[in-house]
């Protein structure tokens, strides 16, 4: 199958999410971080709701 989508274990500042979504996707984390903090400024809470949802369901990255 193709790429899937994990809590990354390296590359993690609060939960990995943005770095799971980072390593996925071949970007670097920082612009990642970036990109969900202007989020979080334009859209108000919306970005905050589905951080902590993919932190609940996105299982950790085996080593």
């Amino acid at each position: 199958m193709g790429k899937k989508l994990y809590l990354s274990t390296t590359d993690k500042k609060i939960a990995g999410v943005c770095g799971g979504i980072a390593e996925c996707f071949h970007f670097e984390s920082s612009l990642v971080r970036i990109i969900c903090v202007l989020l979080v400024l334009l859209l108000k809470m919306t970005p905050v709701i589905v951080y902590v949802i993919l932190w609940a369901v996105l299982p950790k990255q085996e080593e």
